[in-house]
């Protein structure tokens, strides 16, 4: 916290005696403190970093609380390191260092004395003197101390201004110690992609710090705001001006003239393109009309190319031995990706997309093309490989996420000079892709490659920008094909034959005793979510022997009682309750507990993991799906195994990049399978009762689906086939691309 001041505040010094409670999320703290004019006060406000043995000088107010009595309310902090050995020493042993706990505190101070941390600071190659600390971990604790002073600087310019603590340790991560400088040049960079603040937020920095409101700098970053929310979470690769200039107007309440002038020098700067087609001034965030540009351009070269069939068709489909006759559909499909740069392959569950992409394989190896899998998440590239025998890995994997040690920025490995080492690229799940990872892949491929894209267009389109799947299959120009016919094995599931229902508008049947699909209909939240604990707890493990693991609940929604958040914890009590042997790490209002299963809610193309086999890599996406496996309070951090056995270890600061994952969203589902389903519909948000969202969430059970909450809901969500718009010009770009020379 900083040193705003008020004439009202009082002042108190002293030593912290020890921590009581610190939700790491936000810093706020409750904590004794020696005070230096005698005896122990309890303190409480933002005090994120503070650890036992710290002097502080505290500027607040007294309080009575009606539990606990008499508390300081601090309002702004000013930290003193320790001096003497015993000051020092209470505070290591607290484990305000990361790398030194309490046996490693006495040695190092009993060696060292009060230059402890003039040592850590200035000499920390010293430390190898102690046995038993090797040069690299002396210089660990010695960055560790550094960072760890500079991040105090950093939190009391963020608390002084009122910031949320969360984005500190980015901040930090990017510009260091000159981070609070970079601040006050522009507030504004909170606002963009890498960081996600709110625009009021680092608005609120900006007025503090002497911004006008009519100032440049504020109007556009309100412009670029509001073009990265639209991207990040709604979809839209564009925003038309008119809109755009509203939506800015209304966050910033300035003139519309001021928001023109905004976009024009945007514009020349090379941050936003604009362009003008159908009676529409489109305003792009570059980096995304650049993508969309080249996406179209490459696919339509790629639909252009013809390909040589290498191989006498009438004897593969002699040679080839499913245990099945593929129908003509799937031949077809076979024979136009074996025949072209690009081919699409369409249709909901139980269609044989699956047996048709093995033989697309079988195709290609009889044909010496060299083929990879790849699918837009760790679960679906796993699931692709359980059904199709080959190694399929994530499009981030097969792209290589890379560090630059300089600037400390992802980059892909494979690019447009590196290339993917394959003839062709299978890629599944295709309606999860987005159009930047798309531009992605096509540009580590091959210039002469194939590549074939897999999905069921009836899905919710992905997460990022852009609509990728649905304006490729519109547009009418990569050849695809649709496969219709539901086989006879699989429509023997109620499942997919309710999910064919639910997609025709049709509702689906109640299931009977020896079927896979049942709905539960319940009252209200309360009793939706009870009904859930019991299903999860006892009735499908103890009935029909599926283990807990085994299980997932999806809800449309975050909110309300039957969302994620609420079906989280207590979910989490029933399937992982507390133990004396799993250790726990509260953080905000979540305890994360060894045992619990979580997803990773955001991109972050910097963490570093490891696979039991030694392969190292960076990177862990938005939707990966993981459990914990260890926590260590003395390292600060907590471990957590995904799905494909990447074992990644977050600082307990990066903990508001996971949450819980006993209860996800439909959202988050996508590209995954699960043995059972529960569905909680249960006063589900109007935007969110669609069909596309009903049936997503039913295509996601392998062996069983129970819905649980409104029967209404059902209905409606079967009714509503209306589809967000995203705005998109890829389909028109594609089109116009067809004739166009090679993208180069």
């Amino acid at each position: 916290m900083g040193a705003k001041q008020n004439e009202s505040y009082v002042q108190i010094s002293g030593v912290v005696a020890g921590i009581v409670f610190r939700n790491d999320e936000n810093g706020y703290s409750v904590m004794k403190i020696d005070s230096a004019e005698g005896g122990t006060v309890t303190a409480v406000g933002d005090l994120p970093f503070v650890a036992a043995g710290e002097l502080l000088t505290l500027q607040g107010t007294w309080d009575t609380h009606p539990s606990y009595g008499a508390q300081f309310k601090a309002a702004s902090v000013e930290y003193h390191l320790p001096k003497t050995e015993s000051e020092i020493l209470r505070f290591l042993s607290s484990g305000a260092i990361t790398g030194v706990g309490v046996a490693t505190a006495k040695t190092i101070v009993a060696a060292f004395g009060a230059e402890t941390f003039r040592i850590f600071e200035e000499e920390p190659i010293r430390l190898t003197e102690i046995k038993g600390i090797t040069e690299r971990k002396a210089l660990a604790i010695g960055e560790a101390f550094r960072k760890q002073t500079a991040l105090r600087r950093l939190t009391e310019f963020f608390s002084e201004h009122g910031l949320s603590l969360k984005y500190a340790l980015e901040v930090y991560s990017e510009f260091g110690d000159d981070a609070p400088a970079a601040l006050r040049d522009n507030p504004y960079l909170l606002t963009g992609e890498r960081y996600g603040a709110d625009f009021s937020e680092a608005d609120e920095l900006a007025k503090n710090l002497g911004f006008s409101g009519d100032s440049s700098e504020r109007v556009q970053a309100a412009v670029m705001f509001e073009l990265w929310h639209n991207a990040g979470n709604n979809g839209h690769c564009f925003i038309p001006l008119d809109k755009l200039a509203d939506a800015t107007a209304r966050l910033i309440n300035v003139d519309n003239a001021l928001i023109h002038e905004a976009v024009d020098a945007l514009r020349g700067s090379g941050d936003i393109a604009v362009e003008e087609f159908d009676g529409i001034v489109a305003v792009y965030l570059a980096k995304i009309y650049l993508a969309e540009c080249y996406v179209a351009k490459r696919l339509s070269e790629l639909a252009n190319t013809e390909k040589t069939i290498a191989y006498d068709t009438e004897k593969f489909w002699q040679e080839l031995d499913f245990g099945i006759e593929l129908a003509g559909s799937q031949k077809e499909a076979v024979t136009k990706s074996a025949s072209r740069g690009a081919f699409c392959l369409t249709g909901g569950p139980g269609t044989g997309k699956t047996t048709t992409v093995r033989a697309i394989l079988s195709m290609f190896e009889r044909m010496g093309v060299q083929t990879v899998l790849a699918a837009p998440t760790g679960r679906a590239a796993k699931r692709m490989t359980e059904l199709t025998g080959r190694d399929a890995k994530t499009v981030h994997r097969l792209l290589v996420t890379m560090i630059d040690e300089k600037t400390g920025k992802f980059y892909f490995s494979k690019n447009e000079t590196n290339h993917i080492d394959a003839d062709a690229v299978i890629l599944d799940e295709i309606s999860m892709v987005d159009l930047e990872l798309m531009q992605a892949l096509l540009k580590a491929m091959k210039p002469n490659a194939r590549l074939i894209m897999v999905g069921d267009a009836d899905q919710l389109p992905s997460v990022g920008a852009g609509n990728v799947l649905a304006d490729i299959l519109a547009g009418g120009v990569i050849p695809s094909l649709r496969l219709t016919e539901v086989f006879r094995q699989a429509a023997e599931s109620l499942i997919i034959r309710n999910a064919q229902k639910i997609n025709s508008g049709m509702p689906p049947e109640q299931g009977k005793k020896t079927d896979d699909f049942f709905i539960l209909p319940s009252a209200n939240g309360e009793t939706t979510a009870q009904l859930i604990e019991d299903l999860c707890a006892v009735r499908l493990p103890k009935n029909m022997n599926i283990s807990p693991d085994q299980i997932q609940v999806l809800t449309p929604t975050k909110i309300n009682g039957t969302g994620t958040r609420a079906l989280n914890k207590r979910l989490q009590a029933v399937m992982n309750p507390p133990d004396a042997a799993k250790r726990e790490k509260q953080f905000g209002d979540l305890m994360f507990r060894v045992g619990d299963r979580v997803l990773q809610s955001r991109n972050n193309y910097e963490i570093l993991w490891e696979k039991p086999d030694g392969e190292i890599g960076a990177g862990v996406f938005n939707g990966d799906v993981g459990a914990i496996v260890r926590i260590d309070a003395s390292e600060q951090t907590v471990d957590v195994e995904f799905d494909d056995k990447r074992l990644v270890s977050y600082a307990f600061e990066q903990l508001n990049e996971l949450e819980p994952a006993f209860a996800m969203t439909v959202h988050k589902s996508q590209g995954s399978e699960y043995r059972a389903v529960i569905l909680a519909l249960m006063n589900v948000p109007h935007s969110l009762m669609t069909r596309s969202v009903l049936y997503t969430a039913a295509t996601r059970a392998k062996e069983l689906l129970i819905i649980v909450g409104d029967e209404r809901c059902i209905s409606s969500m079967v009714e509503n086939n209306r589809t967000r718009k995203r705005y998109t010009a890829l389909k028109k770009r594609i089109i116009e691309s067809a004739e166009l020379p090679p993208v180069t």
